[in-house]
């Protein structure tokens, strides 16, 4: 190591940076993530310096006073095994002591996130398919615009350890991206959202109370993209129901991942989880 380095808390504007890093690194971040991101937790990203140039980045989302999840650990390669992501990685974990903290690692990591106190909960896997098709026609679908967002925040509680609110706010009505919202009488009984990614589309989250109101918003965040256009769905490997969902319309898996833990993992209900929001914020 050489030169003066230093961690400090990242403006907005450094946020759409560690965006791009995680473009590079093949992550495939949706091409408004950032500003949802921000609203997550402004004070929940933080950049390493090196002589004033950023180098290193890392996400430290502080959800609840007992809950937060890191993510875009990311090191420019040229400075890698240096010691600089060492460095940022226990500034994080200093930001978030006392806490649950969750991640989403690269399956080949996880002996290194053991180290840290981390302990794998299960594993998540990526499908990819294709967008197109028709929007069901069920009586209870609708779009966003017709429904109380804050009604679909309280029904995500159930499913995210920590209020998200300001995170969801923002992330279900960025630009390029379509959510439904499944209703019975005046009841959410599940909710999807999709949007536009540097390669294709993402759904995430996907959330219902069964696996026929999943297929009922799968099918719609599936109608609402262009035909042939690039589709992928992040699926909870222990819940196998998103399984057979995915499978059913022919998604074919591209990468996994290591849901993991510095406690024990939180008390939700995984096996209706149908899409994770996002392996960088949970």
């Amino acid at each position: 190591m050489s030169g003066t380095y230093t961690i400090r808390t990242m403006t907005r504007t450094e946020l759409d940076l560690a965006v791009e890093w995680a473009a590079q690194e093949g992550w495939n971040p949706g091409l408004q993530d950032a500003a949802s991101f921000y609203a997550a937790d402004p004070t929940g990203f933080l950049v390493g310096l090196l002589d004033g140039a950023a180098i290193a980045s890392i996400s430290a989302v502080k959800y609840a006073p007992n809950f937060a999840f890191i993510g875009f650990y990311i090191v420019k390669p040229e400075y890698r095994g240096q010691g600089y992501g060492w460095q940022i990685w226990q500034a994080a974990i200093a930001s978030v002591a006392g806490r649950n903290v969750g991640l989403d690692g690269v399956v080949a990591q996880q002996e290194n996130y053991k180290k840290s106190g981390f302990n794998l909960a299960y594993n998540n896997v990526r499908y990819s398919g294709f967008g197109g098709g028709q929007v069901p026609e069920s009586p209870g679908l609708k779009p966003l615009t017709v429904v109380d967002i804050e009604e679909v925040c309280q029904y995500d509680q159930q499913f995210f350890p920590g209020d998200r609110r300001s995170f969801l706010k923002a992330w279900l009505q960025q630009p390029d991206s379509t959510t439904w919202v499944m209703v019975n009488n005046t009841e959410i009984t599940g909710y999807g959202m999709v949007r536009l990614c540097r390669r294709g589309y993402k759904i995430g989250p996907l959330f219902a109370d069964n696996a026929e109101i999943a297929e009922i918003l799968f099918l719609a965040l599936k109608g609402s993209l262009p035909t042939g256009s690039e589709l992928f769905l992040d699926v909870p490997m222990v819940n196998p129901e998103a399984i057979a969902l995915a499978q059913r319309y022919q998604l074919q898996p591209v990468f996994e991942t290591a849901r993991m833990y510095t406690q024990a993992p939180p008390t939700i209900p995984v096996q209706n989880i149908f899409g994770v929001t996002s392996f960088e914020l949970g």
